[in-house]
């Protein structure tokens, strides 16, 4: 028989998380819990499984309990937890990104296994997401005995679990913000600057998007070093230092922007520049 869930936090991660355990078999969906008894009730609509539970302390057992709450009610949640039922065996993970399995602590301490999973990806749209979840890598650290359950569950809904390492869970985070929150960041300043040059808004989404597209499928066909093209590549100093003057003289925080990506980009043209050298 499959293990039983509970779910604890039904937003828009715990709700499809569920629905794909539930659809897969790899868990039998228990109690779901989350801010409102009404949200508990649509959450095992969209999930198709479970019961919706008033309050904590009216949940049944299970052999694995999900967090899916915000990073700042993880420590919380699970310390109400442990004091609402036995944890002893029991497996208890979380989903946050930024935070590791070390805030289940007080699960841990009441005889349960801990771990967090990440899914790797934006879930605004969780139908969308629950029917093209096949794919999606998960960052998943914590006990062994812990990931010895999850694991095969995550492989069951198509997910491609990817171990990291726990005491670096903040910097793992960063990264997805680097590849996704900050790349929109620095795109956007292009398309304000095309236009502060007098390209209308769509013609300069038109102009970058070649742009853009190249570059990120060179840095995953090549590797970032060899990818990098333009002036701090060359080596053109001079053009680096006219283009950061003038967009300060435009738009200061732009300014800012463009000189603070200077020196990690001449760190970069170095490796580009050492690649294929014979280290001897």
């Amino acid at each position: 028989m499959a293990y039983t869930l509970n779910i604890i936090g039904a937003g828009h991660v715990g709700r499809v998380l569920g629905r794909l355990f539930a659809a897969a078999g790899a868990f039998a969906v228990g109690d779901v819990l989350t801010r409102s008894h009404a949200g508990a009730l649509d959450a095992v609509g969209f999930i198709g499984a479970g019961r919706a539970a008033p309050a904590m302390d009216q949940m049944r057992g299970a052999d694995v309990w999900m967090l899916a709450v915000g990073d700042d009610q993880i420590g919380a949640v699970c310390a109400q937890l442990a004091l609402c039922h036995p944890l002893q065996g029991a497996i208890v993970f979380h989903c946050s990104g930024a935070k590791s399995s070390a805030q289940l602590a007080p699960a841990t301490q009441a005889g349960a296994l801990a771990a967090s999973v990440h899914p790797i990806r934006s879930f605004a749209d969780p139908a969308q997401v629950a029917q093209h979840f096949g794919g999606t890598f998960c960052g998943v650290e914590g006990d062994a005995g812990a990931l010895a359950v999850l694991t095969p569950a995550l492989l069951a809904i198509g997910a491609q679990p990817v171990a990291i390492e726990a005491q670096a869970k903040t910097v793992y985070h960063a990264a997805s913000v680097f590849a996704s929150n900050y790349l929109v960041t620095v795109l956007d300043a292009a398309l304000r600057a095309y236009q502060a040059a007098g390209v209308p808004e769509p013609v300069a989404r038109a102009l970058a998007q070649p742009l853009a597209a190249e570059s990120m499928a060179n840095v995953f066909r090549l590797g970032a070093p060899a990818a990098l093209s333009g002036p701090v590549a060359r080596g053109d100093m001079d053009t680096v230092a006219r283009q950061q003057a003038a967009l300060a003289a435009w738009d200061g925080p732009t300014g800012e922007l463009y000189a603070a990506l200077v020196p990690a980009t001449a760190g970069l043209a170095r490796r580009k520049t050492n690649i294929g050298k014979d280290p001897s």
